[in-house]
């Protein structure tokens, strides 16, 4: 079955199976002080060392949580309450309009329930936040910058694979002393990610994006910044995630971002090519095909191909695929069954029509040339039958 939808989730490493395997049938609670504990505490402890070299972290900023979800919300929620708690003028959250759901509702939440006022960055027509847009938006509150309280940016779009500058935001973001968050989530293993060179004060990553286990992630955290719990507990995780740590899960998840860092070049070269073709097939047999993000592959992520195709509805394409065991995925969500236009589309300018009819195919470690040629037979039909649906 051709599966193009790795940016959702993509397959269990085998040596991450492994890894977590190996764990299962032991016991031991990481935060005991017995011999099991202590073995338990071991193993988390290592793959905490390995998840940092990987990713150009210190050990101790690595804070492990369930998901990129989760680091998400404790990034957003926890530095907005320790930085208000500061300096109650801090109450502006700036953040860019494209961000996963896991950012944006978080951002929504603190406006509606916690008195935040946010303001979105502008994204151009790629969808990318450029320094001079954060600076402008950095002088334009009432106290200036003095009243942010937080910047959030993604690494790289989930949706059109658009690589942001996350450094020079950064840098804009520190010369003011505000911390800048990222989700990393897609960046990971395309993508040079690394945390201390970042200047970024809080970097989100997931494991099951990178070939890791469900339901694990970590925010690589600054050790001078401290955010508010978002879950209260045993004070585990510097005291800022409670929880007991799930040892088999960091186990695989550690060796997962070891392998796909370790193979990301290789990764990008041979991914990116896979990618390429099948951009110039979807092209050719819908010539009005239109590729979302940046057109310039050094400036998308290696793996992803978004497109809009004029006439059609995404979710019926969506499904005329599927019938032909193709998987990918639309770029619109649906809200009270009613399809909405992608958010992120609409912030970088799109007519919400076309964005209706968008499809975002995305490759992984286990996609094959013969994947791509049975897209690029199937898709060229399957539009010519949305859009006859879409007249009757």
């Amino acid at each position: 079955m051709p599966y193009f939808d790795h940016a959702a989730t993509t397959p269990l490493l085998p040596e991450a199976r492994d890894a977590m395997a190996a764990q299962l049938s032991l016991t031991g609670n990481a935060s005991a002080l017995h011999a099991a504990g202590r073995r338990a505490r071991r193993t988390v402890e290592e793959g905490r060392e390995r998840l940092a070299a990987a990713l150009g972290a210190r050990p101790s900023e690595v804070v492990f949580t369930s998901g990129g979800t989760e680091a998400d919300n404790l990034a957003v929620k926890g530095l907005y309450w320790a930085r208000r708690a500061a300096d109650p003028r801090r109450t502006r959250v700036l953040a860019s309009p494209v961000e996963h759901h896991a950012v944006l509702d978080a951002v929504q939440w603190l406006a509606g329930h916690e008195g935040a006022r946010v303001d979105w960055l502008p994204v151009d027509g790629h969808g990318r936040v450029h320094p001079d847009g954060l600076r402008e938006a950095l002088a334009a509150g009432p106290h200036g910058p003095d009243d942010v309280a937080l910047v959030t940016v993604m690494w790289a779009n989930n949706e059109i694979g658009t690589v942001m500058p996350v450094a020079e935001l950064a840098a804009v973001a520190a010369g003011h002393g505000i911390p800048l968050h990222a989700d990393a989530v897609q960046a990971v293993g395309q993508l040079p990610v690394d945390f201390a060179a970042s200047g970024a004060a809080a970097l989100t990553v997931s494991g099951h994006k990178i070939g890791g286990p469900y339901g694990i992630g970590a925010l690589l955290l600054g050790r001078s910044w401290s955010p508010e719990p978002v879950l209260h507990g045993g004070g585990q995780e510097r005291e800022v995630r409670s929880g007991t740590l799930d040892v088999p899960a960091i186990a695989g998840f550690s060796v997962a971002a070891e392998l796909a860092v370790a193979h990301r070049e290789e990764f990008a070269w041979r991914i990116g090519g896979l990618r390429d073709e099948l951009v110039a097939a979807v092209r050719a047999a819908v010539p009005d095909a239109v590729l979302g993000g940046d057109p310039d592959p050094a400036g998308r992520l290696p793996a992803n191909a978004q497109f809009a195709f004029p006439g059609c509805e995404g979710d019926s394409l969506l499904l005329l695929l599927d019938a032909q065991d193709i998987a990918c995925s639309t770029g619109s969500a649906c809200t009270a069954g009613v399809a909405q236009p992608s958010h992120v589309l609409l912030a970088a300018g799109a007519d919400p029509e076309l964005a209706r009819g968008s499809l975002r195919f995305s490759l992984g470690h286990t996609t094959t040339k013969d994947e791509v040629a049975a897209l690029a037979a199937a898709i060229g039909p399957a539009v010519a039958r949305a859009r006859a649906a879409g007249l009757s």
